[in-house]
């Protein structure tokens, strides 16, 4: 039975029929990226108990956590999800104390990849590193004075340029004169300097992270935890929630996004490029890429020419070059996407005696699972932290509750996530992180 456009009287015919409680309609799935043209509905799923439920949802989101600090008070939790067994997950997360001169400082994140995941997968792994470079430099030049906030909001921000200019720097560097003297060699000899698996890779290591890109949403708290610094580029999404009084909660959206539907992006972006209508088409940067701010995505970094002859000489190469076309002839003044990010302090209480904060950090799967009700989930999921003996969902891991709470709350719904018989993704990927503050 596949659903009429209406939808109404398919649903009617199929109530009628006695639908049995294990069949789901596509809307029924949340953030659901499916629609009536993905065969028949409505399709099966497996009904799972409240216990069977909770572990599936476990194990296929890897739920993991770190202590901040002495005692538990201080942590963060986190899951990495995407319940279609054929997708490649393009979510990461970071969680990591950095050692500064014997002072702890502590980084989160939630990275969202496109187009591959060996740009995200470098960015998770390696933003933390030069952070914590950064942060070690400007302690040295001020002999362990304390740093003014607004100084360490630039180092932030300098720290994460700088690992994304090396994305590309680094391939330039293997051509001695960088990219003029790239245009100038035949395409056999930049095949050879690209394309050294045999020998270990490390140049066509490189040359691929240029191919693909990731945003970023990072969080970085003092060693006093008197101060959070909020680095954005994309549009993963901060949320802060505060207990104000025992179990009154504020709720704040820490973050803006960085692509189309930000009119002061889209404005920054023709500001910056004055005379091209067409830097900005359809919501999209040269039309066809949504982020405004991200990792990578070097194409729309770098002058045409570092596409045309490095990226399309990479293996297997390029046999239909006509989508890269469609935007490189747009590119004339580059860059066009953004690698600074959007850097806000906020200052923190570490008196706050009992009272709970916590920051939410996730990608825009979990906004999308949400909808509209995201206030109206993270108000459930609080109220479930503060409900003990709850055996069927274990040990406890905020992230995980939180992404159970995003996904209806209760078993049927997270059943219709898991275990949906259908041959392409039905959601997208979700990266949750929740420290507690």
């Amino acid at each position: 039975m596949v659903r009429s456009p209406d939808g109404d009287a398919s649903r009617a015919d199929a109530d009628a029929e006695d639908q049995p409680p294990s069949l789901a309609w596509y809307d029924e799935i949340p953030g659901s990226l499916c629609g009536p043209e993905d065969g028949a509905w409505p399709r099966p799923f497996t009904k799972l108990d409240a216990s069977e439920a909770w572990n599936g949802l476990s194990a296929a989101s890897g739920p993991r956590s770190l202590d901040y600090g002495t005692g538990g008070r201080w942590r963060a939790d986190a899951i990495n999800f995407q319940p279609f067994p054929g997708a490649v997950n393009q979510d990461r997360y970071a969680m990591q104390r950095l050692d500064i001169r014997g002072r702890t400082w502590t980084v989160t994140a939630v990275f969202d990849g496109h187009l591959g995941d060996a740009t995200v997968h470098h960015a998770a792994y390696h933003v933390p590193i030069i952070i914590r470079e950064f942060l070690e430099d400007i302690d040295l030049k001020h002999r362990g004075r304390v740093v003014p906030p607004p100084l360490i909001a630039d180092v932030f921000s300098s720290a994460i340029r700088a690992f994304d200019d090396a994305i590309a720097n680094d391939v330039l560097e293997l051509f001695p004169g960088g990219l003029d003297a790239a245009m100038r060699m035949p395409d056999e000899q930049i095949q050879s300097i690209l394309n050294d698996q045999a020998r270990g890779g490390k140049n066509f290591k490189r040359a691929r992270l240029c191919m693909y890109g990731t945003t970023a949403l990072v969080a970085l708290v003092d060693p006093d935890h008197k101060n959070l610094w909020l680095a954005n580029l994309g549009d993963c999404q901060g949320v802060m929630v505060s207990e104000t009084a025992p179990q009154v909660w504020s709720y704040e959206v820490l973050t803006r996004v960085h692509n189309g539907e930000n009119a002061h992006e889209v404005e920054r972006v023709r500001r910056e490029h004055p005379g091209e209508s067409e830097c900005v088409v359809d919501g999209r940067v040269l039309g066809a890429i949504a982020p405004f701010r991200c990792i990578g995505d070097t194409p729309f970094k770098q002058p045409p020419e570092f596409t045309r002859r490095i990226l399309y000489n990479l293996f297997p190469g390029n046999s239909n070059t006509s989508p890269w076309e469609e935007f490189l002839v747009r590119n004339i003044t580059p860059p066009y996407i953004s690698s600074t990010p959007e850097v806000t302090h906020f200052p923190l209480d570490p008196s706050q005696g009992s009272l709970r904060k916590y920051l939410i950090l996730c990608s825009d799967g979990f906004t999308d699972i949400c909808g509209q009700h995201q206030r109206h989930v993270v108000e459930r999921w609080l109220r479930s932290m503060d409900t003990p003996g709850d055996a069927s969902q274990g040990p406890s891991n905020a992230a995980l509750r939180l992404l159970w709470q995003g996904l209806g709350g209760e078993p049927v719904g997270v059943s219709r996530t898991l275990t949906l018989d259908l041959d392409v993704p039905w959601m997208d990927d979700i990266t949750i992180v929740v420290q507690s503050l």
